[in-house]
């Protein structure tokens, strides 16, 4: 470990709960997050042939209202 990092660990446990909370926050949003383009494109993907089956008939659309009482029983 290096000292620049123990001294932020020591300095971190005087803290309290909202100020560490917001340092979590700040280290989690510095974090590089790299996008998969692979994902996106899949989604798109799905998201067509979808559209095509409602378009064909294929699929049938349902409500909401029919989705909620299917679930609520």
């Amino acid at each position: 470990m290096s000292t620049a990092l123990a001294q932020v660990i020591e300095k971190v446990q005087g803290l309290t709960s909202d100020e560490k909370a917001l340092v979590a926050h700040c280290l989690i949003s510095s974090l590089e997050v790299k996008q998969d383009d692979s994902v996106d494109d899949a989604w798109a993907e799905l998201a067509e042939k979808r559209f095509s089956e409602l378009e064909s008939g294929v699929a049938k659309e349902i409500s909401w209202k029919d989705i909620k009482n299917n679930i609520m029983g």
